[in-house]
Formats: C-alpha cells, structure tokens, sequence
C-alpha cells in the first residue's frame, strides 16, 4: 500500500471551500459558508511532527533534584511574551537553525514558542543555586532515620537533639542487638513478661458493657476511700463540691431507697482515684477498673442533652482522672479532654458568671472551679501526649475560684478572703497564677513554625520561674494563719512546676554534652530531675501519700518521675565516660545512689500493678553499663554484664507477673502463657510514654515531661 501523499503547502481555505474548489476569503466563518448557512466553518492544518532532541540533550535538560524541578518551573504566556530572545545561550536542539530551517511557514510560531520556552528554563537552571551535597534547612523527612533493633523492633528516629529520643540509649539496643538473637535467653524472658502482662490486662478487664450496680463496698473501707480521695486528687483539681458530697454520701447509707444512678458513678469514680493511694501495693487495682468500667458504660448511654450540666461535668472529669491514673482504655487523655472542653465551652464556662443575671454564689463560684480544673488538665495532658493545648487565654475571661472554703459559697454574699488566709481552693488559684507561663511553655514546644529558639526558652525559664516563685510565696505566707496546705499539696504543686521547667531544657540536654554553650540547659535539666526523682522518692512520713501516688498511678506522675531518673543516669554514664581518673569511686554519690535506689524502685511500679516491664528493663540496662564503664571492663565484657542485668531484671519482672496472673485466674486455675509471638516493637513506650523512644511519633514534643 503506498504511503498516504502529503501536501507540501499547508491548506489555507476552509474544508467546505477545498471540497467545492470555491475561492475561500479565509474568514471565520467564511463568506461562502455565511452564505450556504452552514454551521460551523472548519479549518484543517495537519503539522509535521517536531523532530526529536537527542537523549544526552535531554539529560542535560533534566532536572537532577527535586529542588532545580522547583526552581525550573515553566513560563507563563507572559513570560514569553517578556523573554522573545534570551541572548548568550546556545541552543538545545542544533538541528534548529533559524536561518537553515525548512519548516513550513505556518509552524514557525510554534516552534520559536518551544524554543524560547527551552531557553528560558536553560537561563533559569543557569541562575539557580548549585544543590549542596547535603541539605542545609532541615526538612521533617531528612530529620528522620530507621533503625530497628531485637528489644524494641522498627524504630523512626528523630535526628536532632532530642535526648529523650532512642537516640540517647540507642548505643545500649546496638549492643544488644549484636550480642542476642531470638533464641537468647534475654528475649525469651521478655517474651514470657510481654505475654504474662497482656494475660493480666484481659483478667482484669470487665465485660463490656459493664452495667451500673447498686452494690457497695464495705462501708469502713468506702469511707478510708473517699477520704483518700480528697486528700489527694481534691486536693489538686476542685470538682467536687465536699459537703454537699458528703451529706448525699451519709444519705446514701442511711437510706433504703434506690440511690440517685449519677451520684453512684460519682461515688465509684471516687472510689477508683482513692484506691491509688490506699496501700503501698494498688491491691484495689481490678475492683478500679471495674468502677471505671461501670461508669464508663453509664456515660456511654444515650441521653445526652438530658444529662448536660455540673454534674455531669464532674463525672466526665472524675472519669477521664480516673481512666488516666488507672491506666484504663487506651484513647489518651488529651483527645478526651478536648471534648470535655468543648462541652464546657458549649455550656457557656469559658465566660465568666458575672455575664449571667443573678446567678448565686454557689453556682457561680462551682462553675469557675469546673471551668479551672478543665483548662488544667487539658493542659496536663498536652505535656503528657506531645499534643498542642487547643486553648489559648484569650479564648475565655472565667476568672479564677475565689479564696473561699466551701462552707463559705452556701452562704449568701459571702466575701473572698484574702490571699494570704489558706482555704481549700488556695493551691487551686497558686497553680492558676503560673497556668499562662505553662501554657507559653507547652506552645512553644508545639510550634511548628518557631523552631528551635533558644533564646525563647531562656526567655520562657524565666517567666516561668518568676510566677512558681510568686505563687509559693503566697503559699507560704498563708501557713502564718495556722491553716496552712498538705505536705501532699506542697510535692504536688512542686512536682508539676519543675516538670514544665524540664520541658524546656530537656531537648537540648543531649546537645548540652557536647556544646557548651548549651552549659545552663545541661544544669538546669539535671538539677530539675533531681529535684523530680528526690520528690518521688521521698519516704519521710511527711510525704508518703505523694510517693505511694506516684508509683501505684500512671501517666503524668509516675511518667515524669522515671524519666527525671533517666536522665541523671544518662548524665551520670557521661561524666563516666569524660572520666579520665582511675579511681573507681562514683563521681557523684547522691547521683549514684539515685541510680541504686531507681531499679527497686521500677520493680515496686509492677509489684503494684504495672505490666509494662520496659522501664524496669532500660534502668537495669544503663545502671549496669555505667557499673561497667566505671569498673574499666573490656566492651565484650560489658556487653556480657549489660546482658546478665537485662536478664535478671526480666526475672525479677516474671515472677511478679506469675504471681498476679495466678491470682486472677477464674477458679484459682493456673495461668496460661500466650503462645502468639510477640511484636517487640509494639507498645514500647517504656512506662507510658509514648514519645520517648519512637523518637519523633509525637514531634515535635518528642522528649517532654
């Protein structure tokens, strides 16, 4: 078949003229299509193919990163309009030559388009910046490295000075993970824990839907329970008003009719938060999570609307204190509290009650401190989850609970007493006073945009210290007037101020090690964890509701406690490491003794009921690599030594778990392993942390307290 013949000249009549051989006046439409009333007047053009560049030309053309991709980006219409000729730069395609070219007439625009579109990339490719061999501005992706180890599995780390990261004890996993396989005798233990405490959480967990009963406890143990309660959690966060608590609660005895449903979820919750510190061993821990459970399903039900008011507020507080401290449910506490502060807000507490007409002092002074203990937590659990607080202080004008004890607001126009006169909402309204410095704090931890400023942070040190030192002082001036606050408060109040100091030093503690610069973060994060372990620690008979609170709850306390540990252990194994002397003797003796005393004290965490061994593990691992360094053993050696202690703590952590798990077999039975593998990687949070060694999960709070 022979080859479709081409024209030579491009057509320039219409296709009606062409079929016609009529003389076509090239309008559009054209005269002679006007006049035949035809609809459409068509022009047809067939252009030759554009020959094709070389390769090597177009590998030249080619941008070699993502970055010239960018900066190349193609011209507009009025960039070729502005660009026609770009003098000084040779041609792409040699084969196109203007003065030797026979291309038809008619695609000569097209083609000096295209070539001025080639050169105008060539002249900006020419312009633009050579691309570094490596990035200079950081990016969320070159910020990022994996690593994956036999302990802890998969891992993205995060790469800039984030001590809190698997970074800081990544050199421990290596030598594990070099010195033991699936068949070590270190694994296989931490096997038999991982299962052993997954068997324990499903003992103790309810069915669910747990219905709300109207059974008791003992009425002596329920009243030891209700007053640890409000010698503690009450204490803290103001949600109930106690009076009133308590005449319903004596009426609950007295009475024979049905209690009032709310109220008894009031009751279980209280019943739940005070049984963390009822004995030193958490053994009310699975009649806790019952409560919970019940309560849970009893807020779960579908009458919302009904239900909407103080008291329902407080049993979603009691609730979400309840589930975080017991460790129940695994949703944290900062999604949670972000509903409960849009409940509020759609309540109307963010606006102060002196907006509302006539409203009593009760009810204006109750939805203040409601409003209080909201703000409060939302925060807490914005330094607990690595989350961004979701408030700001211009968001609401609820003035703080007034200086009133809580006899005082059932009286009509009481007067609010003044600063230095202690009442029962006095620790409340000193922690208010810092709440705007802690919010900055937890702010610039978030904030993408702002980066890693540390004159911020200096800044911020201290404000922060500024508004701790004024509200101790107003606490200190009310123990004049006899009334003064719990040693439990005073730890409390102490323990949350230092951990937001923390927070800001703690990111640059492993950056501190080698730059000194960074000299007064490296001091202030270390003496802030000591000060964190050494108010945990403390067993004076003064402060063992405050100790005791720590290890038998979870989360925000016990949490921070252990990383302040971790810490001093880290900044203990460098100032080994720097040592140069060949004494063997600690460097630091209370240092020492903390790294002593911080391995019975993980253990006393899963005697009272905590199943997650890592913490326990990691402690075990670093106090004995830091016995090695200073003992100046080999590194196969210390690796040995760091093995046996893995091992030991493994055992240790084994026969607790036997020893809950026989416990809460159904029939006394005996406990049954799981026989599924375990996923090393899988909840390793290390003592409910989850930021600390995934390095970067919750960036860019990765290593705060």
């Amino acid at each position: 078949m022979e080859p479709i013949r081409r024209r030579r000249r491009p057509a320039v009549a219409c296709t009606l003229c062409r079929k016609r051989k009529m003389r076509c006046n090239r309008g559009s439409p054209c005269s002679n299509c006007i006049r035949s009333r035809r609809g459409e007047c068509v022009y047809e053009n067939h252009h030759p193919a554009p020959p094709q560049p070389d390769l090597n030309y177009r590998r030249e053309l080619a941008p070699r990163n993502l970055n010239e991709f960018q900066a190349a980006s193609l011209p507009t219409p009025e960039d070729q309009s502005a660009n026609a000729s770009l003098p000084g730069k040779p041609a792409i395609f040699p084969n196109f030559s203007p003065t030797a070219s026979t291309t038809p007439q008619s695609d000569l625009p097209e083609l000096e388009a295209l070539k001025n579109k080639v050169k105008l990339l060539e002249d900006q490719l020419s312009k633009s910046p050579a691309a570094p061999s490596r990035s200079q501005v950081s990016t969320p992706a070159s910020n990022f490295e994996t690593t994956s180890t036999q302990l802890g599995g998969t891992f993205h780390l995060h790469s800039q000075s984030q001590p809190g990261s698997l970074l800081a004890l990544r050199d421990i996993l290596e030598i594990i993970d070099r010195h033991t396989d699936e068949a070590s005798d270190l694994i296989k233990e931490y096997q038999k824990c991982k299962s052993l405490g997954k068997r324990i959480k499903k003992l103790r967990a309810p069915e669910w839907p747990t219905l709300l009963t109207t059974h008791l406890v003992a009425r002596v143990l329920s009243d030891s329970l209700v007053e640890c309660y409000l010698g503690t959690i009450e204490k803290l966060y103001r949600i109930l008003h106690i009076p009133t608590f308590k005449k319903r609660y004596n009426a609950l005895w007295d009475s024979n009719n049905e209690p009032d449903r709310e109220f008894l979820v009031h009751l279980r919750l209280v019943h739940a938060l005070g049984a963390t510190t009822y004995d030193e061993n958490f053994s009310l821990r699975s009649s806790a999570i019952q409560w919970i459970y019940e309560a849970q399903t009893w807020i779960s039900e579908p009458e919302f609307k009904s239900r909407l008011g103080i008291e329902f507020l407080q049993t979603n507080i009691l609730l979400l204190l309840a589930r975080e401290i017991v460790a129940v449910g695994g949703e944290t506490l900062w999604i949670a509290c972000g509903s409960l502060l849009r409940t509020a807000m759609s309540m109307g507490l963010h606006r102060d009650p002196t907006h509302l007409p006539q409203t009593p002092t009760f009810a204006c002074e109750m939805r203040r401190r409601i409003w209080n203990t909201i703000i409060e937590m939302c925060l807490q659990s914005s330094m607990t989850s690595g989350g961004s607080p979701m408030i700001s202080t211009e968001d609401f004008d609820t003035e703080p609970p007034g200086n009133f004890d809580d006899e005082q607001i059932m009286l009509e126009n009481p007067t609010s007493r003044p600063d230095n006169v202690f009442t029962q909402t006095s620790t409340a309204r000193a922690m208010r006073k810092t709440y705007p410095s802690r919010l900055k704090v937890s702010k610039l931890l978030n904030d993408l945009r702002q980066g890693d400023s540390y004159q911020e942070t200096l800044r911020l040190d201290s404000e922060l210290k500024v508004s701790y030192k004024e509200a101790i002082r107003t606490l200190q001036s009310s123990k004049k007037n006899g009334i003064s606050p719990t040693q439990f408060e005073l730890s409390a109040m102490d323990f949350i101020m230092r951990r937001y100091l923390g927070a800001l030093h703690f990111p640059f503690f492993g950056i501190s090690l080698t730059e000194p610069s960074y000299a007064f973060s490296r001091k202030m994060a270390v003496e802030t964890a000591f000060r964190l372990w050494s108010i945990a620690r403390r067993t004076a008979n003064d402060n063992t509701e405050f100790a005791r609170f720590v290890v038998c709850s979870s989360g925000f306390f016990r949490t921070s406690a252990w990383l302040a540990s971790v810490i001093l252990l880290l900044d203990l194994r460098n100032q080994v490491q720097e040592d140069d002397t060949f004494s063997s003797a600690p460097i630091h003796a209370d240092v020492f003794n903390m790294m002593e005393d911080s391995k019975p004290w993980t253990l006393q965490c899963i005697e009272a009921g905590e199943t997650n061994i890592k913490g326990h593990l990691i402690t075990s691992l670093v106090s004995a690599q830091i016995k090695g360094i200073m003992s100046r053993v080999p590194k196969e050696e210390l690796a040995q030594a760091m093995i046996h202690a893995g091992e030991e703590a493994a055992r240790e952590a084994l026969v607790v778990f036997e020893s809950l798990a026989a416990q809460l077999e159904p029939d006394g039975g005996e406990f049954q392993t799981l026989s599924d593998p375990v996923d090393f990687g899988e909840d390793w949070n290390l003592m409910l942390t989850d930021g600390f060694l995934n390095g970067g999960a919750a960036d860019p709070m990765t290593w705060i307290f």
